[in-house]
């Protein structure tokens, strides 16, 4: 194909509210250095981290949920901390962690056969900062992502997929579907009893997935207006998001909890767990300040993990669960990337269960 030199693309052009978000289409075209491929982006997902990116929700001034400052952003926000690295965010950047395409040009020691490839890109990339442990760089934040119609991105990390889904289907995996293997990767779920907060959302309802596919019995935390929804992800009883754990499961009634939400109910997700449980954390929408009784957390023998960086062989097993056939993503929607501010509205709402996906525009031939 002929790559144009501008291209349709969303720039944050700082941190604040949805007024930040700027559509263009004029931005250039970026090219592939040496290691990297060009892909032609056919879709991209919404997630709780373009958001929080946005609102500057990561920085340690801010100590509320993400929905209090989603639409309009925060007034307490240091710049200086404000990104997965805790290093200022370089302005103006593209978003989404999410990207799915075709490979459509190559960079030096990358070989041509490449091209034409649908591809997945890896959301935590490692190749930048040299395989480093614990050390990533988050695809849409440390550097250009997925709104745009072009995105550079490394080989290494961009995964031919073979499969039938959808682009929408396709570009729900990366950040949704890592993250939650990542947790479940990390406390080595099994086929025991977990419970899993926030699960209509993105990653909720991708760990209700994957923990079914380890056998696992599966409580999922939810608005009970979505709870056949949830069911028919796979969980095997869905539990009011606001409920009293302690009376409605029991206390040392659990092997693992899940958590992407936070809040004044972490305290109950510690005493649910049975003595050497695990609970595994990625996210706080609904604040990231709490409290713990350390004697609960000693007096148990329970082990916390927090859940970012990676290990390489969960994306690999994602795509293999994919090509497999063990897994589908539920798209709740779709927008055209110009409808950007309305996809994100619609995500603040939590009114759908699964993903949200906006769809890039094609390139004139």
């Amino acid at each position: 194909m002929s790559i144009p030199t501008q291209m349709a693309a969303v720039h944050l052009t700082g941190h604040g509210g949805i007024e930040k978000l700027e559509y263009r289409t004029d931005v250039p075209v970026p090219a592939p250095k040496v290691g990297e491929v060009l892909i032609q982006v056919a879709a991209a997902g919404i997630n709780n981290t373009d958001i929080n990116t946005r609102i500057g929700w990561y920085s340690k001034a801010v100590d509320k949920a993400t929905d209090v400052g989603g639409a309009g952003g925060f007034d307490t926000v240091d710049d200086a901390d404000a990104s997965w690295s805790g290093a200022p965010l370089e302005l103006p950047r593209i978003q989404s962690a999410d990207a799915c395409g075709r490979i459509v040009a190559v960079g030096e020691g990358v070989s041509p056969d490449r091209i034409g490839e649908r591809v997945l890109v890896r959301n935590m990339l490692r190749s930048y900062v040299d395989y480093r442990p614990y050390d990533c760089w988050t695809f849409g934040s440390e550097c250009d992502g997925g709104f745009a119609q072009f995105a550079v991105t490394p080989a290494r990390e961009t995964h031919a997929v073979s499969c039938d889904w959808s682009d929408a289907e396709l570009a729900s995996i990366p950040c949704a579907y890592s993250t939650a293997e990542n947790m479940l990767h990390r406390v080595g779920l099994g086929a025991e009893t977990v419970v899993i907060s926030g699960a209509s959302g993105g990653v909720g309802s991708a760990a209700v997935q994957l923990a079914k596919r380890r056998g696992a019995h599966v409580i999922a935390l939810s608005s009970l207006a979505k709870a056949d929804e949830v069911k028919a992800l796979g969980a095997d009883r869905v539990i009011d998001r606001n409920a009293d754990l302690r009376n409605d499961l029991g206390e040392a009634s659990v092997d693992v909890v899940i958590d992407l939400v936070a809040g004044d109910q972490w305290p109950a997700f510690l005493d649910v767990l049975r003595r050497g449980g695990r609970y595994a954390t990625a996210g706080a929408i609904a604040g990231p300040i709490s409290e713990i009784d350390v004697r609960t957390l000693y007096l148990k023998d329970l082990t916390l993990f927090g859940c970012t960086f990676q290990e390489d062989v969960v994306f690999e097993n994602l795509v293999r669960y994919i090509e497999a056939g063990e897994i589908r993503p539920i798209v709740a929607a779709t927008y055209p990337l110009s409808d950007i501010a309305a996809a994100q509205e619609d995500f603040l709402s939590k009114k759908h269960t699964g993903k949200l996906v906006l769809m890039i525009p094609e390139v004139a031939s």
